[in-house]
């Protein structure tokens, strides 16, 4: 039976902000395999993890990330938006994210944020970030912009990498595999037979996202999904264990 890994999307992200410490801390005493979060760069050129290129949506700032220097955007309230016991909450930077998560047992996907801004040198700074905390042999790097995956293979061929797609096209999982993807990241409503088929086909492991109702989680469990992304990893975890537990008395 594949294993499905439960990866908390930007976190706990339905119990706290999304991105922040604190969903990060929830992800980890849910026993998530796996954290996914999302990497922008400063003005300064410091990943920071954010999934807006605006900040106006997750912190009280206004205007890009990129036009911000990190001692900046390390003042705002990154929690408020979501509940006021969070106003303490602020911008995170990966290189601090990592000396927290190294000695977690946890894998880890980072999502370059580079279809809408194509941050430069934004690959290899983040790469080198990873191989200092060591983590780069249980981390995936993901992207919606093919460039990134291109570019993150010529630094190191051997890094595990994925394409991400909300968009159906014929032969998705061919399209993954020439651009040199280990794997390929997809809305779950693309999710099928056929695409499972495909994607074992071209060697690629496939995880599906947005994925918090029981429904979902239990199709990808079914379909063998390598993994899913998801705001509940509480629920998602126990619900493998009790899939688990019925596969194994079948």
């Amino acid at each position: 039976m594949t294993k499905t890994f439960i990866y908390a999307h930007r976190g706990a992200s339905k119990l706290a902000p999304e991105n922040t410490m604190a969903a990060f801390e929830l992800a980890r005493e849910a026993y998530a395999d796996g954290i996914e979060t999302d990497v922008q760069l400063t003005k300064d050129n410091i990943p920071v993890l954010i999934h807006d290129e605006n900040l106006r949506r997750t912190t009280n700032g206004t205007g890009f990330v990129q036009d911000y220097t990190y001692s900046e955007l390390r003042l705002l309230d990154a929690g408020s938006w979501f509940s006021p016991k969070f106003s303490d909450s602020s911008i995170v930077t990966l290189e601090d994210f990592l000396c927290w998560f190294q000695p977690q047992p946890m894998v880890l996907n980072v999502e370059l944020k580079t279809n809408v801004i194509a941050y430069k040198h934004i690959e290899k700074i983040v790469y080198e970030c990873l191989k200092n905390y060591q983590v780069l042999d249980r981390t995936v790097i993901s992207s919606f912009n093919a460039d990134s995956i291109m570019k993150m293979k010529e630094i190191n061929p051997s890094i595990q990498t994925a394409f991400l797609t909300s968009t159906k096209m014929r032969n998705l999982a061919g399209y993954a595999a020439s651009i040199h993807a280990d794997a390929l990241h997809v809305k779950h409503r693309l999710l099928d037979k056929k695409l499972v088929k495909s994607c074992q086909k071209h060697r690629l492991d496939l995880r599906i996202y947005t994925v918090n109702r029981p429904t979902l989680m239990k199709k990808c469990f079914s379909l063998g999904c390598n993994g899913l992304f998801t705001d509940v990893p509480y629920e998602a975890v126990e619900y493998w264990k009790q899939w688990q537990k019925r596969k194994d008395k079948k």
